[in-house]
């Protein structure tokens, strides 16, 4: 079934989509919740300049998240951070530090949900980590020193 969305759902779309979606999840889940309206001939004649205002913004919001892709790659960042004699840290490193480290180091700015680490980073060393923006995968190389 076509519907138009009224809000953003998680997961599903932003507002003023025109997206297919299931029978069953539109009628048991977004029509009763008023979060979608079915897209009928009158309602796309109705919303036709806001649905094709959203087509452009979905456009260039990918544009912006390929070119994003393209910025991360080959970047390497670094860390400082407390560790033992051993050369192990005291904390893990996280998606989130990685993300903060982006943006501070190189100006770009990464949700941590998009970076994936295939380890958990617990030494001193270099380690790479995947980001996935726009369709595509990097990898980002993350270099982890000792603080002193």
């Amino acid at each position: 079934m076509e519907v138009l969305l009224l809000q953003d759902i998680p997961g599903v779309g932003k507002k003023d989509d025109l997206l297919l979606v299931g029978d069953g999840y539109a009628l048991n889940c977004l029509l009763p919740r008023h979060q979608a309206m079915i897209a009928t001939p009158t309602v796309r004649r109705r919303y036709a300049e806001i649905i094709r205002k959203r087509a452009v913004e979905r456009q260039t919001e990918i544009v912006s998240k390929q070119e994003a892709a393209a910025a991360v790659s080959g970047k390497q960042i670094t860390l400082a951070k407390k560790a033992t004699k051993t050369g192990k840290l005291y904390a893990a490193i996280t998606e989130k530090l990685i993300s903060d480290a982006l943006k501070e180091q190189h100006k770009i700015d990464i949700d941590e949900t998009s970076i994936t680490l295939p380890e958990q980073i617990k030494a001193i060393g270099e380690f790479i980590a995947n980001v996935e923006v726009g369709g595509q995968n990097e990898s980002l190389t993350v270099v982890i020193s000792e603080e002193k």
